[in-house]
């Protein structure tokens, strides 16, 4: 009798130990979701900032047309800055979008630069964010993990896709 209380004991102990240590991966998952999303909304703010740049320099560099695509570009950044997190995928693909109608070699090299480095972030930004999204689904969507609602009441994370870089034309296209 005392070896079956005993076998039970260790049996619980383990099977206690690897539910502790499921519950707390995903929290630690979590944690590095909330950081990756924060990484990525400074990289899509950094971007925003370098689009108001240009956007100013064609403002008053340009011609009426040049005019007419820094306000353009002006309003897509300001939807991008106050966008709230659900939406801020579409907004970012319309700032995408009216930055890449454009011209790239009317801009100065130095905003040319700033830029190509804001957007190489984002990507990288995104692409962590994505991948730290993947791994905490994994793990939560477990049946056991589920089932003993090791995940807490943590909300599940959703994919942030935007388009990379657009090339002119790209943004043109009829939705």
């Amino acid at each position: 009798m005392i070896v079956i209380v005993v076998a039970v004991v260790v049996v619980a102990l383990i099977v206690g130990g690897w539910l502790y240590g499921r519950a707390n991966r995903l929290d630690r998952l979590n944690v590095r979701v909330d950081l990756a999303r924060q990484s990525l909304e400074s990289a899509l703010d950094r971007r925003t900032v370098v689009v108001r740049a240009i956007a100013a320099w064609m403002a008053t560099n340009g011609d009426p047309q040049a005019r007419a695509a820094a306000r353009e570009l002006l309003t897509c950044a300001d939807a991008a800055e106050h966008a709230p997190w659900e939406a801020r995928e579409d907004v970012e693909n319309a700032l995408s979008a009216a930055l890449a109608r454009v011209e790239a070699d009317s801009r100065p090299a130095a905003l040319v630069g700033e830029l190509a480095d804001a957007e190489t972030r984002v990507m990288m930004a995104r692409r962590f964010y994505n991948d730290a999204v993947r791994d905490t689904l994994a793990l939560a969507d477990r049946f056991l993990v589920r089932a003993l609602r090791l995940g807490g009441r943590s909300t599940r994370p959703h994919y942030f896709e935007i388009v990379e870089r657009m090339t002119p034309g790209q943004g043109d296209a009829p939705e």
